[in-house]
């Protein structure tokens, strides 16, 4: 597993909701969206182009894994990925799911402030909010 600056950034192995040969999937600790997770690549790398073939391989198994817990747990009516690597070098993306209507999780309700436009990354949830999320996910996520 990448322990690269970007994969500490999102959390690490605290954050970590399944690990892929060569990618790991974390729950984004600030979760602009309800599920809100960070796929970061493992290779040591700062450009989408410089990733092994076989990363770009693997998700084609990576994604629809991604899609399927989220539709198990909070069924959102679109996905966004955003790979920005602006500030955090290494090659991630953020995986939103967007919803229309707001969400009750935890006894908070979760809003998708930028609906129906671009998702608004700097709308938080409590942390506890994040931390659930991971546990739900983890127990949704396709075995095998």
């Amino acid at each position: 597993m990448p322990h690269h600056a970007t994969y500490e950034a999102f959390g690490g192995d605290a954050s970590l909701i399944k690990a892929y040969e060569h990618w790991s999937v974390l729950i984004r600790p600030k979760q602009a969206t309800l599920g809100a997770m960070v796929l970061v690549a493992h290779a040591d790398v700062t450009s989408y182009g410089a990733l092994p073939a076989e990363a770009y391989a693997e998700l084609a198994a990576v994604v629809p894994d991604i899609e399927a817990a989220l539709a198990k747990t909070f069924s959102p009516q679109k996905m966004n990925y955003l790979m920005l690597m602006m500030v955090d070098p290494h090659v991630h993306y953020h995986v939103l799911p967007r919803y229309e209507a707001a969400k009750a999780f935890e006894g908070v309700e979760v809003t998708d402030t930028g609906w129906p436009g671009p998702p608004d990354l700097k709308n938080q949830t409590p942390e506890h909010v994040a931390n659930a999320a991971r546990e739900v996910l983890m127990g949704a996520w396709p075995k095998g």
